[in-house]
């Protein structure tokens, strides 16, 4: 039996979220990586500026991607979730960890004064962004190798723990560095920085060619460990592999081109097409050998119910987000110096500003305490006559 449309349409657009927060949550642990690599406090200190540029109007929401996968994991394939969830803890507890921390890091780096503790909680943020693609890739190696039981009754080491897996953990961060240095290479364009252009350039080749060789030997893993997605990859799949491929070339070609739009067009389309390639690969099946699509699957009420749900996420988060990433990538959401002119218009027309006498603090703090003691006062001896009062009646 055959999976039903609305089966189908859940399927697509679990994966369709999860090519998002690979793109724009990968550019932001990529963006840590480069943290992590850029050296000294002195030398690093540019890259690290360029990157708290790009990162911090997009950080937080781009985690929202990851909480749309879980959801419609959780409602619309319970078995499944139970699963991963039940055989892969350790390794989606630890990427979750590297999240928590990589947030805790990136937002006290900002606030901490003493250079010692901006230097830990920077330390906390670039490798809290090794850290959690590492181990998503991991629990996607050990799902795509068919490792994970349909009724595992614990958790699975040798699941997230193969060669396949491992190595797939530390493709998804050669794939999250190549990802984030396309995305600052074109930030750094746009404002203006010929320099962490190149910086970023160079970095983006590199990590390119390592995700490549990374997935050759992946898929010749996949060719002992798993042969049902091998055999899919090389054969329907075999179109999106490579599209994959063909993309992230020509991004590269672009990097050295100076084709920003075009450059990350393609990179996102490298991307997008792995994760295509690994859900036809998987077709019909939710976990290789053990789980099918058809038998994973929530009633057919609970799907059409998430189809409204990713219709009004359409209507209602989607426009927010692209509004947000226009905005991000104009400028508008930076700091702006006041011009020159309007400097010297406030100079010329203003009258000297006569500084501020300072607020009567202490005079405040007095009559606050002063009408509280009265407050007190007045309850005290309104409580008092009551009790006479009742006494007497």
């Amino acid at each position: 039996m055959s999976p039903s449309p609305e089966l189908i349409a859940v399927t697509v657009v679990l994966f369709v979220a999860i090519a998002a927060y690979a793109l724009f949550a990968g550019a932001d642990f990529g963006g840590g990586i480069w943290d992590l690599l850029a050296g000294s406090t002195r030398r690093g200190a540019v890259p690290r500026a360029a990157i708290d540029a790009s990162v911090t109007p997009v950080w937080e929401g781009n985690h929202v991607w990851s909480i749309f996968v879980l959801v419609i994991l959780w409602t619309a394939f319970p078995p499944a979730f139970a699963a991963i969830m039940t055989a892969l803890f350790a390794p989606i507890a630890l990427s979750l960890l590297g999240i928590f921390l990589r947030g805790l890091g990136f937002a006290f780096r900002h606030e901490a004064e003493r250079l010692h503790m901006q230097r830990l909680n920077g330390a906390l943020f670039a490798a809290s962004s090794l850290m959690a693609p590492f181990f998503l890739g991991t629990v996607i190696g050990a799902v795509a190798t068919g490792a994970v039981p349909a009724a595992p009754s614990g958790q699975v080491l040798s699941a997230w723990t193969s060669p396949t897996a491992l190595v797939t953990g530390g493709l998804f961060v050669a794939t999250c560095a190549y990802i984030g240095a396309i995305y600052l290479v074109a930030d750094s364009e746009q404002r203006k920085q010929p320099e962490m252009m190149r910086y970023f350039s160079y970095r983006a080749i590199a990590a390119g060619v390592v995700s490549g060789v990374l997935a050759a030997v992946n898929l010749l893993l996949m060719r002992a460990s798993s042969p049902y997605t091998f055999d899919r990859l090389v054969g329907p799949a075999l179109p999106l592999v490579v599209v994959s491929v063909v993309a992230g070339i020509a991004a590269l070609v672009l990097v050295v081109l100076r084709r920003m739009h075009l450059m990350r067009i393609a990179a996102g389309l490298a991307v997008a097409a792995v994760v295509a390639g690994w859900g036809w690969a998987q077709y019909p099946w939710l976990l290789p050998g053990s789980l099918t699509l058809q038998a994973g699957s929530a009633p057919s009420a609970s799907l059409w119910a998430e189809l409204a749900v990713a219709g009004l996420a359409v209507v209602f988060v989607l426009p927010p987000f692209a509004w947000l990433y226009w905005l991000q990538q104009h400028g508008r959401l930076q700091e702006s110096e006041i011009s020159e002119s309007l400097r010297l218009a406030r100079a010329t027309t203003s009258e000297p500003v006569v500084p501020a006498s300072p607020a009567p603090v202490h005079h405040e703090h007095r009559l606050v305490t002063t009408v509280l003691i009265a407050s007190l006062a007045t309850e005290l001896v309104r409580q008092v006559l009551e009790r006479r009062r009742s006494r007497r009646g």
